[in-house]
């Protein structure tokens, strides 16, 4: 028992400290069961989550993501839960001690919901309800040079977007979240690559070696983190300080789930191998491409992953075409293409994604088939292109119907989890 108070003030201080065990949520799970969007859900829990696996070894619904977001979001939480224990932690959520923004327009919200707050900055590129809010057709996975492209307003949706991911990473810090100070630069990595093409490269290649930098098991310093949220980033002039372990650094791991480290490589790798394949050297970015590969065979063959998979396999496909090997760069175009089809053969699949992957594939295939000099077949390969964008147009369309309505009708129910961010994670 703890000293009792010896005035009214006291004991209203220490009434107030006390946490109500009724709304506590459940402690984190161990640390090998903390596997996010690899566990599958039972039956779909998000708008436009309506289709099952592919795969035969595994029955359920991939969640969108959610569960891997919130596992980022919420990392700091649970290693200091971990860490402190539950009664401290929750001592501290009440008391509002835990970092968080003290100055500005966010001083005036909690931790909670400036975390609310990171989720949009980081993971939310646009407004379901907006018409046109993609950059182009190809996802920003696949590189394609679009600094020409565009009108000056989608420029300026760039930029903006651009700011957005230096204000994640400002806000990772201030919540002492690293998990998504990685991906924050990795999302400045992406979107310097779209603002300025070639000229961005080696910046766009710098930010996502520091993101494998925080995700890898050495250390690094804060402070060459922290430069890439300004506008125009200056190495410190001073000697740097690397002695912040990475994710998965063995300290690390005591409290961390080695699943947050593979989410920030995974984007990492593929958006560093982007940056290379800008700047023309081709094998080295292949080499990044191939590295992430290995770390998307143990997930889901849903839509969401196939994306990823296909995207890695037409950039290393890429890279072999502006290496005039078109014969080498097929072979990877089709396996690609085939994440696609696999879905499209399905009765019940996902057939807008399914037929998203094949128009893609085929788009890198053509422009390829034009670098060989093979102009007739590259000619033939675009009206296909043409054809089936607009099938895929028409489905997209669709689908964005059918999720208003889900979202309207509370169709979406992500699962429930941490105390911070997992109730509204679905919103960002």
């Amino acid at each position: 028992m703890g000293k009792k108070a010896k005035t009214k003030k006291g004991a209203q201080r220490a009434l107030n400290r006390r946490v109500d065990e009724s709304i506590r949520p459940p402690p984190p799970p161990p640390l090998d069961e903390e596997i996010g969007s690899l566990a599958l859900l039972p039956e779909p829990k998000v708008p436009g989550g309506k289709f099952k696996v592919l795969d035969t070894d595994k029955q359920g619904y991939d969640d969108g993501g959610v569960a891997d977001l919130t596992l980022l979001i919420d990392l700091d939480d649970r290693v200091l839960r971990r860490k402190r224990g539950e009664n401290d932690y929750f001592a501290a959520v009440k008391s509002n001690i835990l970092p968080r923004v003290t100055n500005g327009q966010l001083a005036q919200l909690s931790r909670r919901d400036q975390k609310v707050q990171l989720a949009t900055l980081l993971f939310s590129d646009g407004d379901v309800n907006a018409d046109d809010d993609e950059d182009s057709d190809t996802p920003c996975e696949v590189y394609v040079d679009t600094t020409d492209q565009g009108d000056d307003d989608k420029k300026q949706r760039r930029m903006a977007r651009l700011a957005k991911a230096k204000q994640s990473l400002k806000l990772s810090f201030y919540l002492s979240e690293p998990a998504c100070a990685a991906m924050s630069l990795t999302e400045i990595s992406k979107r310097t690559l779209l603002c300025y093409g070639k000229e961005g490269a080696e910046a766009a290649f710098r930010c996502a070696h520091k993101a494998l930098q925080m995700a890898g098991n050495g250390y690094y310093d804060n402070d060459l983190i922290l430069m890439e949220a300004e506008e125009e980033p200056k190495e410190p002039k001073y000697e740097t300080n690397a002695t912040y372990p990475g994710l998965s650094h063995p300290t690390s791991l005591k409290y961390i789930p080695a699943r947050a480290s593979m989410l920030c490589k995974r984007a990492a790798y593929l958006h560093a191998g982007n940056a290379l394949h800008a700047q023309g050297k081709y094998a080295e970015a292949r080499e990044y491409y191939e590295k992430t590969l290995p770390l998307l065979e143990p997930e889901p063959r849903s839509c969401r992953i196939d994306w990823e998979r296909s995207a890695a396999l037409i950039n290393i496909g890429d890279t072999h075409s502006r290496e005039d090997n078109y014969e080498l760069a097929s072979k990877y175009y089709d396996k690609a293409e085939q994440f696609g089809k696999d879905h499209l053969v399905v009765e019940d699949g996902n057939h807008t994604e399914g037929k998203g992957i094949v128009v893609v594939t085929k788009k890198a295939r053509a422009a390829a088939l034009k670098r060989a000099g093979k102009e007739e077949e590259a000619k033939s390969m675009w009206r296909e292109v043409l054809t089936l964008s607009a099938e895929f147009a028409e489905l997209m369309a669709s689908d964005k119907t059918e999720m208003k309505k889900e979202i309207e009708n509370g169709g979406a129910n992500p699962a429930q989890g941490d105390v911070h961010v997992s109730e509204n994670v679905i919103a960002a």
